[in-house]
């Protein structure tokens, strides 16, 4: 029997599922919000030590320890599974030095976790995406849509692009039943390390606002995007399509950057008066230095963040709130004061 949610017929959700990248920032909430609902959570972690913080979450959670480059690896993911919803979250935004991983990670793995998906009889293949295979607006007042062109942005870009390519080929034919999920910029709890430190510059005065600051970014609340995932899943007419997910609406980066300030002296901590302003062409600088390294194969982090910082990167989520009956639930200091809890609550120094 259907549900309606949101003016949305719905579909049983399956009790089978698979996670990729299950140890990571999006992964970590998406099982979460799994454990209770479904009778087995299929979880592929790249490191054995992810395994068991999952494993405490409940039982139904399976642990499959392995690279999602490895053929092998992921047939175990899928092994004794029959039509399994598949998230496929498993990829690298800031490879490790070399632009040759994220190609590697997210078009190879991706290619493999589609083939084993297939081979399986797995059920509806939810794939995340980047606004990266879009570049940036021409304008602070531009959205996207889902009908914008494709306009990479660097290796990062070109390699997500390839990866949603593959997995609309596989639609297509009909290998799998696929959607696309496109968020931007992730914040929320069980961040990486860089977010950490986006925090902690944030709080000392360090972080750069290019420019006046009136750039916007959207952004999305890791649970925000959790809920799309789990609508997408279920909603009839998501197959074959592609969603901008973010939060309601974009944000100035100078409107972040006052958030977060406020959201961490919400939370008790002390925060420098001081704030740094560069120049609109530290971010084309940037992005020239940036171009230049990628185009011989090497990635440099800090390079590649303040050369984004100057672009407005801004979404319309028109259809996703239209045809998956989702809407948005948290808003940035809401989702900002919850993510530095979390911080807080495991010693972290911000």
């Amino acid at each position: 029997m259907s549900e309606v949610r949101g003016g949305v017929d719905e579909a049983a959700p399956a009790p089978e599922v698979v996670v990729t990248g299950a140890a990571g920032w999006l992964g970590q909430n998406l099982v979460r919000a799994l454990v209770g609902r479904r009778q087995r959570v299929r979880c592929l972690v790249h490191r054995v030590e992810d395994g068991p913080l999952l494993q405490l979450l409940g039982r139904e959670v399976e642990i499959v320890v392995g690279d999602v480059r490895d053929p092998a690896a992921v047939s175990r993911l899928f092994d004794g599974l029959g039509a399994a919803t598949v998230f496929h979250a498993a990829s690298v935004i800031h490879p490790a030095g070399k632009v040759r991983e994220l190609f590697d990670v997210n078009v190879g793995g991706t290619e493999i976790v589609l083939d084993r998906a297939r081979s399986s009889g797995a059920g509806r293949f939810l794939h995340v995406s980047s606004n990266s295979p879009f570049g940036a607006n021409e304008a602070p007042t531009d959205r996207f849509t889902e009908d914008s062109p494709f306009n990479p942005y660097l290796g990062y870009g070109r390699s997500k692009l390839e990866a949603e390519q593959l997995v609309q080929r596989g639609h297509d034919r009909g290998d799998v039943s696929a959607v696309i999920l496109r968020p931007p910029w992730f914040y929320g709890p069980f961040q990486p390390a860089r977010q950490s430190t986006f925090f902690s510059a944030i709080r000392k005065g360090r972080f750069p606002v290019i420019g006046d600051g009136s750039q916007q970014r959207s952004m999305v609340f890791t649970g925000n995007l959790v809920d799309a995932l789990l609508a997408a899943e279920v909603a009839p007419g998501a197959p074959g399509q592609a969603y901008w997910i973010a939060d309601a609406r974009p944000y100035e980066l100078r409107e972040i950057v006052a958030t977060v300030r406020q959201a961490l002296e919400e939370e008790g901590l002390p925060v420098s008066g001081r704030g740094l302003r560069l120049p609109a062409l530290a971010g084309t600088v940037a992005a020239g230095l940036d171009g230049a390294l990628q185009a011989q194969g090497r990635y440099v982090q800090p390079l590649h963040v303040l050369g984004e910082l100057k672009d407005t990167i801004a979404c319309d989520i028109g259809k996703a709130r239209r045809e998956l009956g989702w809407e948005p639930a948290t808003e940035l200091l809401g989702g900002m004061r919850t993510s530095i809890r979390w911080c807080l609550d495991r010693g972290m120094q911000l």
